[in-house]
């Protein structure tokens, strides 16, 4: 092929262009960075008013308002598991100033929708773990069994399945029940719930036996013996409740763990995420903060962008693969 030098020269010539455009880009997102912020953050909350997702933020409301020295405005954008919050963040303009705080749903609605309006892995940036609160399997106190132990062993000797009530289809507390019916070979039965305040009603009336809830909800009943606690879903116990056992005590392998994380649109700039994490960071320190989430019982964890990204592609792969088991699934 002949040496064509008016086109090699032309080519030559759109090199520094291209650089120049390229270093441009990345002085603006360096300057967006080091200027940010410089107006006020939305924290959508991906949960209604008074939850315990809408709580954990309040709390990390001043630290995080105090550390970025901008007003830190939270909005409430409930429903469908979560997922109508957590569009709107995937939708906002990736500048840090739209952030989203979510519960574990976030990777439990990949598994048992349908569809999505996002891709949970590609289209929000992790920015740190916050808290975790268990689980917790409790029971009328007139029901026999008081352990995990005693629970199965009554299950397996039952007539017909035992009845165990949750929060809803496809809630942490679903896929709490499901696997320990997975895990200790139980016949169970599901009776969902429009939330866990009905279910725990219905626990404290008599009307089911069981019931799989966050642990933030019963503490009270569990303190002053109106339910009993029979284990919790994390891996260990927590310190809410140190005599409560977990079930991986019994059952091998078992963990739910029903965390709080932030999350901020796919493309936002890592120097302002990385100032975002370091002041939940130091927020995790602090023993306001602890305590504060103590009393909802819940446990600080923080963490970097890569340990929160590392559980959300774990979970996502294993409650799929719990929900096709189960047959859950949210049309």
């Amino acid at each position: 092929m002949p040496f064509n030098r008016k086109k090699f020269v032309k080519w030559l010539c759109t090199i520094p262009v291209v650089a120049c455009a390229a270093v441009a880009g990345i002085a603006i997102a360096a300057t967006s960075a080091n200027t940010y912020p410089d107006k006020p953050i939305r924290l959508i909350v991906s949960y209604p008013a008074g939850g315990s997702v809408d709580v954990a933020a309040r709390i990390l409301q001043e630290p995080l308002s105090k550390g970025l020295k901008q007003s830190v405005v939270i909005e409430n954008k409930g429903g469908a598991g979560g997922t109508i919050g957590t569009a709107q963040v995937v939708n906002a303009a990736p500048d840090g100033y739209t952030l989203l705080l979510t519960l574990s749903s976030h990777t439990i609605n990949p598994a048992i929708y349908a569809a999505l309006p996002f891709d949970t892995e590609k289209d929000l940036a992790p920015v740190s773990m916050v808290a975790s609160a268990p689980q917790v399997l409790v029971a009328n106190p007139a029901f026999k069994p008081s352990t995990i132990p005693e629970l199965i062993e009554f299950a397996k000797a039952a007539d017909k399945p035992v009845i165990y009530g949750s929060a809803g289809v496809g809630s942490p507390s679903h896929i709490a029940g499901e696997l320990f019916k997975k895990l200790a070979n139980v016949k169970l039965t599901h009776v969902p719930y429009r939330g866990g305040g009905p279910a725990t009603v219905d626990v404290l009336g008599g009307q089911i036996p069981l019931l799989w809830v966050s642990l933030p909800s019963v503490t009270q009943y569990i303190r002053n013996g109106k339910l009993k606690a029979l284990a919790v879903s994390t891996k260990d116990r927590t310190p809410v409740l140190p005599d409560v056992p977990s079930v991986a005590e019994t059952v091998s392998g078992f963990n739910v763990d029903s965390w709080y994380a932030m999350f901020a649109p796919a493309g936002t700039p890592r120097p302002i995420i990385d100032k975002i994490q370091k002041i939940l960071a130091a927020s995790a320190a602090d023993k306001k903060v602890q305590d504060a989430f103590l009393a909802q019982g819940a446990v600080v964890v923080g963490g970097t962008p890569e340990e929160l990204d590392a559980v959300v592609k774990k979970e996502i792969p294993a409650w799929k693969a719990l929900a096709k088991d189960a047959n859950i699934r949210v049309d």
